[in-house]
């Protein structure tokens, strides 16, 4: 864990209070940690999510299936 001293302005550090009440938290770490990994959930762009880095890998070792368009007719002589 990595421990850091930040300088809040005023309005942060009520936000952080107020994260903290609402959720029963211990203290301001956990509430931060907290509105982090919100943010990550919805706000952060999903290339940047290591699940979807892990899935696009699995997908990566899939084998390929081509599609032909389904507005073209093909010839197929044996």
């Amino acid at each position: 864990m990595v421990r850091a001293n930040l300088e809040l302005d005023e309005q942060t550090n009520r936000v952080l209070n107020i994260v903290k009440a609402q959720h029963g938290l211990k203290d301001k770490s956990e509430a931060l940690n907290l509105i982090v990994h919100e943010f990550e959930q919805e706000i952060m762009e999903p290339e940047l999510r290591p699940e979807f880095i892990k899935k696009m890998k699995k997908i990566q070792e899939q084998k390929a299936i081509i599609a032909l368009p389904r507005n073209k007719h093909y010839i197929i002589s044996r």
